[in-house]
């Protein structure tokens, strides 16, 4: 089915194959599982310290957490970035990310001294790190050897 996308449900995990032709027509899809909501432009999910064990740890696919501040001059610099990989590896990989300054326990819970910092988690479990601004093809290259 080329004329469809896969789709993540931010709710259960659950990967929904939704027509383009539905998405064209302005219409929102749902959840086969949960019957919530699917988001029909992907992007970045808010994290916080209150939501991170249910956005993160219980994600059902790998997960890029930016964590970064609104005053960071290098984390705003790697926003489009980040933007850009939400899209293109929706369904494989969920997108994350997590103001330090308004969530200081996760932040010192992974040891983060700098930002922006991509952490690349399983389970909620580090699996890589990525310190300061990088190019989209080594983030892509880190998350790959990462993932796989």
């Amino acid at each position: 089915m080329e004329d469809s996308r896969l789709v993540v449900c931010s709710a259960c995990g659950t990967t929904n194959r939704v027509p383009l032709d539905k998405l064209g027509r302005g219409l929102t899809p749902v959840c086969g599982r949960c019957k919530g909501p699917l988001a029909a432009r992907p992007g970045p999910t808010t994290v916080t310290d209150a939501t991170f064990a249910a956005d993160v740890e219980g994600s059902p696919v790998p997960v890029l957490l930016d964590l970064w501040a609104a005053w960071c001059g290098p984390c705003r610099m790697l926003a489009p970035v980040v933007e850009e990989l939400a899209t293109e590896l929706d369904g494989r990989v969920r997108v994350a990310k997590l103001n330090v300054d308004e969530n200081p326990a996760t932040a010192a819970r992974f040891g983060v001294r700098s930002i922006p910092t991509l952490l690349v988690l399983r389970g909620g479990r580090e699996v890589d790190r990525i310190v300061g601004v990088q190019s989209k093809a080594e983030i892509v290259r880190r998350l790959e050897r990462a993932v796989t």
